[in-house]
C-alpha cells in the first residue's frame, strides 16, 4: 500500500476571486496536503495580458480563509524580489496561517514579465540559478534566526540582516522547483525540504538518482527531501468527456489543444479515475509518492473531489 500525497495548484490566470477562494476552501476541507498558486505577473498561457493575480497576496488571503492545508507558491520567482523581503512575506503568511507556509522558490523563466516590469532577468539561465542558490541559502538562515551578511561579490548585499518575529514553524520548509541536473538539483540538495519537477517517468527516475548524488556530495540524506512530481489533470467518467472539458479550458485561455498536447502530453492526465491513477502509478514507480496537480480556471470542483475521493484510493492500492 502507498499513502500517495496530493497537492493542488490553482492557476490564478483568468480566474475570478470568489471562485478561486471557494476552490481553495474545498481543497482545505477535503484534506489535501498542500495548496499552491503561480508566481507570475502576466498570464503565461495565451495572451500575456490576460488577467492574473499576484502570488503572495493570494497566499495571505488563503491563509486567513483556510484551516489545515499547507500553502505555497509553485514557485516564487527569485528575480522578482529581494530574498529578505521574500523571507518576511513568507514568515507573515506563516503567522496568518498559524504555521502552514511553505517557501516555494525558483529561478523564473518568463522573460516577458521581467522586461515589462523593468525587473532584471539576468544575462543567462546560469546567472539566475546562481541567484536562486544564494537566495535559498539566505532565506534558510533568516528563517532559522541567523544574522545574514552577504560575502563580497554576492548578488545580494545583505548587511547584518536579522528578522523578527521568526516563523511560527520551528523549521519553515523550502520548496525548490525545477529539474536542472547540474545546478538546480544541487541547490535542492543543499537547501530544500521539498522538490517539485515535471517530466516523463523515465526522466523522473533519473533526476531522482542525480539528486541523491548531489545529496551525497553535500553530506545530506536524500530522504530528508520530499519529492513531488507535477501534472495537469481533469477527471470525468470517460476520456472523451474529460478531453472536451479540458480542451474548453485551454481555449478559454487562448491556447490550442493540439499545441498543448505537443508539448505537455507527458504531464496531462485527462480521463476517468482509472486512467489518471495509472499515469500516477508510473510516477510512484519512478520514486515519487506525491504529486501537485495543476488546475486551470475555472477550477474544476469535480476534479478536486474525485482526485482525492476516487483516484487516491486506486493509487494507494497500486
Amino acid at each position: 500500500m502507498t499513502d500517495f500525497r496530493f497537492g493542488i495548484m490553482l492557476a490564478p490566470q483568468t480566474s475570478h476571486w470568489p471562485e478561486m477562494l471557494a476552490a481553495a476552501r474545498r481543497v482545505d476541507e477535503l484534506g489535501y496536503d498542500h495548496l499552491w498558486t503561480w508566481d507570475h505577473l502576466h498570464a503565461i498561457i495565451g495572451d500575456p495580458l490576460g488577467p492574473i493575480y499576484e502570488g503572495y497576496a493570494v497566499l495571505s488571503a488563503w491563509a486567513a480563509a483556510t484551516e489545515r492545508v499547507k500553502l505555497g507558491l509553485l514557485v516564487g520567482a527569485v528575480p522578482f524580489r529581494n530574498p529578505g523581503l521574500v523571507a518576511k512575506a513568507i514568515t507573515t503568511v506563516d503567522h496568518v496561517s498559524n504555521g502552514r507556509a511553505i517557501a516555494g522558490l525558483g529561478a523564473a523563466w518568463f522573460e516577458y514579465e521581467h522586461t515589462a516590469h523593468g525587473i532584471d532577468f539576468g544575462a543567462t539561465v546560469g546567472e539566475r540559478l546562481g541567484w536562486l542558490d544564494e537566495a535559498a541559502g539566505a532565506i534558510r538562515r533568516l528563517f532559522d534566526g541567523a544574522t545574514v551578511t552577504s560575502p563580497a561579490g554576492s548578488h545580494y548585499g545583505f548587511h547584518e540582516l536579522r528578522q523578527v518575529p521568526p516563523p511560527v514553524q520551528p523549521h519553515l520548509p523550502i520548496m525548490i522547483g525545477g529539474g536542472g541536473e547540474r545546478k538546480t538539483l544541487r541547490t535542492v540538495a543543499r537547501f530544500a525540504d521539498y522538490w517539485n519537477v515535471s517530466a516523463p517517468p523515465e526522466d523522473l527516475a533519473r533526476k531522482r538518482r542525480i539528486l541523491a548524488e548531489h545529496c551525497a556530495d553535500v553530506g545530506r540524506d536524500p530522504a530528508e527531501i520530499g519529492v513531488t512530481s507535477g501534472c495537469w489533470a481533469l477527471v470525468r467518467d470517460s476520456e472523451a468527456e474529460a478531453r472536451r472539458a479540458f480542451d474548453a479550458q485551454l481555449r478559454g485561455w487562448g491556447q490550442s489543444p493540439a499545441a498543448w498536447q505537443d508539448e505537455n502530453a507527458h504531464r496531462t492526465f485527462v480521463g476517468p479515475p482509472e486512467l489518471v491513477a495509472e499515469r500516477l502509478l508510473a510516477h510512484v514507480a519512478a520514486g515519487f509518492e506525491a504529486t501537485i496537480v495543476e488546475l486551470a480556471a475555472p477550477h474544476d470542483l469535480e476534479t478536486i473531489e474525485r482526485l482525492i475521493g476516487e483516484v487516491k484510493p486506486l493509487v494507494d492500492r497500486g
